[in-house]
């Protein structure tokens, strides 16, 4: 992978032309989205209204495009962080505090390495490949990250996906209990929310190799001109959302429902 340009960092997103708002109208997008499918969540599962067509395919696709959203946008942010190793420490610090609160109210499983928890570790892994210019840039490198994310993705279920072929992981890195964060769930693992690394860093990866070369060259007019006061006041509070929408949503099912 290309190293990348020093000129492509330490950026602010008010820089150049003025704030990049496409970013937080496309965060703010992925949180109303998130917010709706927890909602369909919490009353199909823990309120038992029916909701068939809230499973399987739909489902996975829905859940799918609110995660990697997250993760695509996060590692386009990568650049614009002061410090990601800090920052991911922070996310790893409040992932942990999820686990503890969501451990003790015991109203659905505990999440263990959600994808706060994925965040966070990916933005300290980059910061980390920041620090030794080994974070990849460029359109080649990030379709190469988005490769290894398709072939790693059901890596929590034990196989890599190449092409037409399945081919087996090797059940041993199963068998402990320490490496389900990385993306190996051990045996008796479970999670409300699991983003482990792999397969989820490369996602990332693939926002961060994307977002270079439009730093380095500039991005089109038109991305200053998009505006939406809505999304992007949400899409600027998308953490502080992320913890609260939850509960809310637990306390309004329990008084209507």
């Amino acid at each position: 992978m290309h190293q990348t340009d020093t000129s492509a960092k330490d950026v602010s997103t008010d820089s150049y032309h003025g704030r990049i708002r496409i970013f937080d109208i496309a965060r703010g997008i992925a949180v109303v989205s998130m917010v709706l499918f927890h909602g369909c969540y919490d009353l199909a599962y823990l309120s038992h209204v029916s909701l068939p067509w809230f499973s399987g395919l739909f489902q996975d696709i829905w859940r799918a495009s609110i995660s990697w959203t997250f993760l695509f946008i996060a590692g386009c942010m990568c650049y614009y962080s002061h410090n990601n190793i800090v920052r991911g420490t922070k996310l790893l610090a409040l992932s942990f505090g999820i686990y503890i609160v969501t451990t003790i109210a015991a109203v659905d499983t505990p999440i263990s390495f959600g994808i706060i928890f994925c965040m966070g570790s990916c933005g300290i892994i980059s910061g980390l490949l920041k620090h030794v210019r080994l974070l990849p840039s460029g359109i080649l490198p990030a379709c190469i990250c988005f490769c290894l994310f398709l072939i790693t993705y059901n890596v929590s279920h034990g196989t890599l996906e190449l092409g037409f072929t399945t081919v087996d992981i090797p059940r041993m890195l199963y068998e402990t209990p320490w490496l389900s964060w990385l993306g190996f769930p051990g045996p008796h693992f479970l999670s409300g929310d699991y983003y482990p690394v792999i397969p989820y860093l490369f996602m990332y990866l693939t926002g961060t190799a994307l977002l270079s070369r439009p730093i380095e060259q500039g991005f089109p007019a038109w991305v200053y001109s998009l505006h939406c006061a809505p999304l992007e006041f949400i899409g600027r509070h998308a953490l502080l959302i992320y913890v609260v929408h939850q509960p809310l949503l637990l306390v309004l099912t329990s008084l209507f429902v």
